[in-house]
């Protein structure tokens, strides 16, 4: 469905309602996924895909996602398929530079600490650049569209996910920020998404970051056999 982007701030520091520093500080990034990075992205859609009872449609693979989503020459990010990962760490991450995106660098303030993460193994970064503390704490995976409306392209986007233990500190409005800061940075004109209409604390929280939910349209899709009869079949 359809959402304006908010207006992105004047630079890269989200202004997110924090409380006052106290238990545990927590350094999250930002950056750019590469394809030393797809076996997190597939264990995170994995788990998208369970927490929206969808694991019956699910079919991807690690090979079939590094296949499609960094093949060989593939074109530069924002242009095609981006997936932006989100790492947390204990300690300040470095600086790193990157030609097409440059990383975000936020710190929370957390009851509990980083080491309780039931999955920290798991998901431990695959980055160069950092040390064994940091974690992958979710992701979002988009790509351009258009709309004929307003003459411009926008972004659609596919998954924007948090794992279950990341949840309720403002991490998933970092990766959403991300998009729509991206996209007014290039002069598109909206990013587009779908929400399952059950979960009403994703409705509620996508509504506080400005988007409008369009009840009026309907998501249609051709997938599987449906779509394979075309390539056999004459109009």
């Amino acid at each position: 469905m359809a959402a304006a982007a908010p207006p992105p701030p004047a630079d890269s520091h989200i202004p997110l309602s924090e409380p006052t520093p106290c238990g545990h500080e927590l350094f999250t990034r930002i950056r750019l996924a590469t394809v030393e990075d797809v076996p997190h992205i597939h264990k995170l859609t994995h788990q998208l895909a369970v927490f929206e009872s969808l694991t019956h449609l699910f079919q991807a693979t690690p090979a079939t996602l590094a296949a499609t989503l960094f093949p060989p020459n593939a074109p530069p990010p924002f242009t095609s398929v981006t997936v932006l990962l989100l790492e947390l760490s204990t300690l300040p991450f470095p600086p790193s530079e990157n030609p097409h995106f440059t990383p975000w660098h936020k710190s929370l303030h957390l009851d509990l600490p980083i080491d309780d993460d039931p999955e920290k193994e798991a998901f431990r970064s695959n980055a160069g650049d950092v040390n064994e503390d940091v974690t992958v704490g979710g992701f979002v995976l988009f790509f351009p569209n258009y709309a004929a409306f307003l003459a411009k392209p926008g972004f659609y986007i596919d998954n924007i996910f948090v794992r279950e233990y990341c949840r309720r500190k403002g991490l998933g409005k970092l990766l959403l920020w991300a998009v729509a800061e991206q996209a007014a940075k290039m002069g598109y004109g909206r990013v587009d998404w779908v929400v399952l209409d059950w979960n009403v604390n994703a409705i509620t929280f996508y509504e506080g970051m400005g988007a409008k939910i369009l009840p009026e349209l309907r998501f249609c899709r051709l997938t599987g056999e449906a779509l394979e009869a075309y390539a056999h079949v004459n109009p």
